[in-house]
């Protein structure tokens, strides 16, 4: 078996040698892409379906993947990761899954206009970031000069003793000052939408870190030459970048509609095969409960695309 078509009309998968596809991947980020290639490698018939919307993608330059050491663009690393898989006779289809249905052990995978049967599925649709107050064609100039940034894990040694900005609510905006206050002296908690909503002992344990509290809370942010300012109550605040900590919109939509297992926030429960609660479901990368991290979410395909390999040859015998 190869890798098989990924683009295909409507029920043109039952009409196929051998019936309907292996996997379909949904999702060409590093995991979906990562799983794309061993699926490939497997003898597997696959199909890869993307909207276009990966994450990865807007990452100027990671410093922390290993084996570059001088670092590498998001799209660069997509470009690379792509090349690799259709070597393997993998080809990415542009489409946006709208729908995922399972009928006796099959499943129809749907696009606005066109359908795809697979006895397995790898979701690999990781998280949106939710955004500050910063207009759409400002946030990207500000991600692309390293004013804004997302990942305190990823980047957080590259502003080492800068001015550091975090905009959020609560625990979770003291707890990315926190993680921030061991790259720099210099840390501002900024609240948004309603505050920083730190009770008294929250404060109290800021202050003792050397996190500075906003008198006010974030209306607005603009760009400034090499700063992005924070308007808060009246007053503009510089800063050299500043992390929005104000969580994700995890993609796990299509799962949680066939019933899968997630936890509070929205990330599917999987067990340590990336095999979720619906058999013949796997998922990988952020769209699960760990660390977003690129490294991360390929070593999660890897397991799955093993794993569904594993399963299918369970069902029948895997034979050139």
């Amino acid at each position: 078996m190869t890798a098989g078509p990924s683009s295909l009309p409507e029920d043109a998968a039952d009409s196929l040698p051998g019936g309907p596809l292996d996997v379909i991947v949904i999702g060409a980020g590093p995991a979906g892409l990562t799983a794309s290639i061993y699926l490939a490698r497997y003898h597997l018939r696959i199909a890869v379906l993307d909207a276009g919307r990966s994450r990865a993608a807007t990452i100027p330059r990671t410093h922390n993947h290993a084996g570059y050491p001088n670092g590498i663009a998001g799209t660069e690393l997509l470009g690379l990761m792509t090349e690799q898989a259709e070597r393997h006779g993998v080809r990415v289809e542009r489409a946006v899954v709208e729908k995922i249905a399972l009928e006796d052990g099959l499943f129809t995978v749907a696009s606005a206009d066109a359908t795809w049967n697979a006895r397995s599925v790898l979701l690999a649709t990781g998280v949106v970031n939710n955004p500050p107050p910063l207009a759409p064609e400002l946030h990207d100039a500000a991600l692309a000069r390293g004013l804004l940034r997302y990942c305190p894990v990823c980047d957080g040694y590259e502003v080492t003793d800068q001015r550091i900005g975090v905009i959020g609510h609560g625990e979770r905006g003291l707890g990315e000052a926190r993680f921030l206050r061991s790259y720099s002296s210099d840390v501002t908690l900024i609240g948004w939408p309603d505050g920083h909503g730190l009770d008294e002992a929250q404060q109290d344990s800021a202050r003792e870190l050397g996190i500075a509290l906003a008198p006010a809370k974030c209306e607005s942010l603009h760009l400034d030459g090499e700063r992005i300012m924070v308007n808060c109550g009246g007053q503009s605040l510089g800063f050299d970048t500043i992390y929005p900590a104000l969580g994700s919109v995890i993609r796990s939509e299509l799962a949680i509609s066939l019933g899968a297992a997630c936890n509070d926030e929205g990330c599917l429960i999987i067990d340590t095969h990336q095999r979720t609660s619906i058999a013949g479901l796997y998922a990988a990368g952020d769209v699960t409960k760990g660390l977003d991290q690129i490294s991360h979410a390929m070593g999660e395909a890897a397991v799955a695309a093993t794993a569904i390999r594993n399963d299918l040859a369970g069902q029948a015998p895997l034979l050139r």
